[in-house]
């Protein structure tokens, strides 16, 4: 709807959604809800329209969670790699609902499997957002040992966006637990070192010093707020930037 549009220009044109696998649960408490994924792919549609280039990871830890099967007995690399595979199922249900939609959306996986995804290569993706399409990377970085809050940033970097939108379930980074805590603060902004030192779990410490490194700000929102994807981009809405 017109009156949903950004009176002046996005604060960013190219950037990065960040979303847990569980984000696609829904309110169930394992694998894909149908009318999340399609409600997540409205929100990412709804940015699009503005011109915005966007580029996603998934986590998989709403189909399978790597360090959950390493802690079960199953060699860490081998948990990993399912890990791996569970988002490209993520990706794979992302780019449906996106293209029912009628967004060009491509897949491309750090691991071949070119019957399902593109591998990964730099200018081609790059050139895919170039035109408009939005491109969700899946399987991290293709190696065990690394979060997919890591590929996010990695990506990001190698994309050139101009920030990480990591959506959570709640509006931004507390200094603990909100739904635990009446008393918890939200912060408006906080730095990386900040969110290093208090352990306050916003993105792992390896992606949050790959930012760090770049001048790459991470904006934490609430996926579950309708409309908080395209509210920030028009300058409005409630979240943290960590930068």
């Amino acid at each position: 709807m017109a009156n949903d549009l950004p009176e002046t220009a996005p604060a960013y044109t190219r950037v990065m959604l960040k979303i847990s696998g569980e984000a696609l649960m829904g309110p169930q408490g394992f694998g894909l809800h149908p009318p999340t994924v399609e409600r997540i792919a409205r929100e990412v549609k709804s940015v699009h329209d503005l011109g915005v280039e966007i580029c996603m990871v998934i986590g998989g830890g709403n189909i399978f969670r790597g360090l959950q099967g390493s802690a079960q007995g199953m060699e860490r690399t081998t948990a990993d790699y399912m890990g791996m595979l569970a988002t490209v199922m993520n990706a794979l249900a992302l780019q449906s609902a996106l293209e029912g939609l009628g967004v060009f959306t491509r897949v491309i996986s750090a691991i071949t499997m070119n019957e399902v995804a593109e591998p990964y290569i730099r200018r081609r993706a790059v050139r895919h957002l170039e035109k408009k399409r939005v491109v969700i990377f899946a399987a991290g970085t293709g190696n065990p040992y690394f979060t997919t809050d890591t590929a996010a940033t990695l990506r990001a970097n190698e994309m050139n966006c101009e920030a990480i939108f990591k959506g959570t379930k709640v509006d931004g980074v507390y200094d603990k637990d909100p739904a635990k805590h009446a008393d918890a603060k939200r912060y408006d902004s906080i730095t990386y070192d900040e969110v290093l030192a208090q352990h306050l779990g916003v993105m792992d410490a390896s992606a949050i010093a790959l930012a760090r490194e770049n001048d790459l700000p991470i904006i934490v929102f609430s996926l579950d707020e309708p409309g908080g994807f395209l509210g920030i981009l028009a300058g409005r809405g409630t979240y943290t930037k960590v930068g």
